[in-house]
């Protein structure tokens, strides 16, 4: 396990690295920079040794030295701010860049997996990977760009310079050097896996308060808040405890190195002040010593900080590259044929289909489906009707058989072109951040206004649209108060009266319609199913009378199969449907569908 874990950051790190090699121009600039940075910083302290030797004692300073010498030092100082602020600069480039990639890449993969995965994961987990793990990348990448590399030149700088000076008392701040690097070693181990399952847990988070907040009205209306609140309080529990955890072992960081720091520079300061005193070393050196012993173990504290947060921005990073990783769902095949002037004949050709293995759902199911028949699928909760309906639009793939549609399987036909043929209404409605005229065009963005107009008027929604604040214009949403849910309806099927494609599918697409407004919906899908192959999902059975075929089905299978007369005439499974829905309705009026 433990091999595994590391083999898990090897990757994360080498995939890292090779997005940050697309900068390589900007990354040899700050080294450059750190390098002038790092180099300028050391030097002024030899100034400053320079500057106390002129100073010998009282009436024996020279003055115009110490002048040359300061005005070094402002100017060193100055080039130092410069490079600062331009390296600063171009670490932000890298890093935002490289975020915004990586954005771009894991909203792609989103848009191109599975239904099978976005409905296996709560949405919250998704959101807190695209948004929460990667500003906790960016931070640590910035912090890393940030000190790392003056960290690290800082210390191979101090050196070299110290060795230049005294190289016995170097060899003291050389061999406390492994204590520093044993404490950083020790606290970078054993933070790693507890800010994972920070990330983690403040996934689950994420994921309970965006369910919560989207569903208030449910949890309200069903008295779920407390059962709601001990949910909440469980998670948020252990994310304190793995907080506490987290931050508790990366706060020993800056306590830890600074101990070892004060160590160092105590014992630099009694071995420098012995050399003082036998004159192997003067006084301005032993001044420009101290200070190097600070700046020397300095980025050792910064080091281990930084360590702390890249330790995070890994395990932040892994979590967003498991996203970018997921499989997408199977490309369309190379020879996949474009489907072009469709008729609409829909063939189930002995499908099986599970959604998990071990339960199955459909199986040999086989229908044949003419061109322009209207084609009810009826039957309870949960036998299948929606599956039946995600399989012909390709969402899921069957696991045995085929769907064929003018005698071509749908496996072979590009996706795209089999979905630009197939009109849906479904009982959830989907309403984009736009204008209503923005919303309605989603299926066909050439269309005019005169043409949205009258799809709007068929769907009889022109006349609650043109009471809004702006009509057309109005800017509305999926979660927006200010329509029903059956004015969302019927925008949708506005949107689908607009593009008329050769094939429709209606789930439940009238549920949240008052009756009235569903007589006249009823009239015109009549007018737009003519010459059209037509699959009507419904728990009602209010159009199940006019449909030419109508599928019964139980526990994944189609038990019964034909038209309203002839069900009723088996007195089978769909007899018992129609008379329980409808027999009271027929003794007290016999036209009522």
């Amino acid at each position: 396990m433990a091999e595994k874990k590391q083999s898990i950051r090897t990757e994360t790190i080498r995939r890292v690295l090779h997005d940050l090699a697309g900068y390589k121009k900007w990354l040899i600039m700050t080294v450059l920079l750190a390098v002038v940075t790092v180099a300028l910083t050391l030097y002024v302290p030899i100034l400053i040794g320079r500057a106390i030797d002129r100073i010998e004692s009282a009436g024996h300073v020279d003055f115009n030295a110490v002048t040359r010498i300061l005005l070094t030092i402002g100017i060193s100082v100055a080039v130092t701010a410069l490079a600062q602020w331009v390296m600063s600069i171009a670490h932000n480039k890298i890093t935002y860049e490289v975020i915004e990639d990586i954005r771009n890449r894991a909203i792609d993969r989103i848009e191109h997996l599975p239904l099978s995965y976005l409905d296996s994961h709560p949405t919250g987990v998704t959101v807190s990977r695209m948004i929460s793990d990667v500003d906790q990348f960016a931070d640590g990448l910035l912090m890393g760009f940030t000190q790392l590399f003056t960290g690290v030149l800082t210390i191979l700088g101090t050196l070299i310079f110290m060795l230049s000076i005294h190289p016995a008392i170097t060899l003291v701040v050389i061999v406390m050097t492994p204590l520093s690097l044993f404490v950083a070693a020790f606290i970078a181990k054993r933070t790693y896996k507890m800010f994972r399952v920070q990330a983690e847990t403040r996934a689950e988070q994420t994921a309970i308060i965006n369910e919560t907040v989207a569903n208030q009205k449910i949890v309200q209306a069903f008295g779920h808040e407390a059962e709601t609140m001990r949910d909440f309080d469980e998670i948020n529990d252990r994310l304190t405890e793995a907080s506490l955890k987290a931050t508790f072992y990366s706060s020993l960081t800056n306590p830890c190195t600074r101990f070892v720091n004060a160590l160092v520079y105590a014992a630099v300061g009694l071995t420098g002040a012995l050399a003082a005193i036998r004159g192997s070393i003067s006084v301005g050196q032993l001044s420009c010593f101290l200070s190097y012993a600070n700046q020397y173990t300095k980025p050792f504290n910064e080091i281990s900080g930084v360590m702390t947060e890249l330790q995070n921005a890994l395990a932040c990073a892994d979590r967003i590259f498991s996203l970018i990783d997921e499989p997408t769902e199977i490309p369309d095949a190379p020879d996949a044929a474009v489907l072009t002037d469709v008729r609409g004949d829909v063939q189930f050709q002995d499908i099986s289909f599970s959604y998990v293995p071990e339960r199955p759902l459909i199986e040999h199911c086989s229908v044949n489906v003419k061109s322009g028949q209207r084609v009810a699928i009826v039957g309870p909760t949960g036998c299948g009707k929606t599956t039946l309906i995600n399989l012909i639009m390709r969402f899921y793939d069957v696991n045995d058989g085929a769907v064929c549609i003018d005698g071509h399987d749908i496996r072979n036909v590009t996706r795209d072109s089999l979905r630009q043929n197939i009109g849906m209404v479904l009982q959830e409605t989907w309403l984009k951040a736009a204008t209503v005229r923005e919303n309605i065009r989603m299926g066909k963005r050439d269309a005019t206004d005169e043409q949205i107009i009258a799809a709007a008027k068929a769907a009889h929604a022109h006349s609650f649209i043109k009471r809004l604040p702006q009509g057309y214009d109005t800017v509305i949403s999926d979660k927006s108060g200010a329509l029903s849910q059956g004015q969302r309806q019927l925008l949708c099927i506005a949107r689908l009266m607009l593009c008329l494609p050769p094939m429709l599918i209606l789930d439940e697409a009238t549920s949240s319609i008052d009756t009235r407004t569903e007589q006249k919906i009823q009239s015109a899908f009549r007018t737009m199913m003519q010459g059209r192959t037509s699959f009507i999902v419904a728990h009602r059975l209010s159009t199940i009378r006019e449909a030419d075929l109508i599928l019964v089905m139980k526990d994944g299978h189609i038990i019964e199969q034909g038209d309203h007369d002839s069900l009723l005439k088996q007195g089978g499974f769909y007899a018992e449907l129609y008379q329980s829905q409808f027999a009271r309705a027929d003794q007290t009026d016999p036209d009522t569908p």
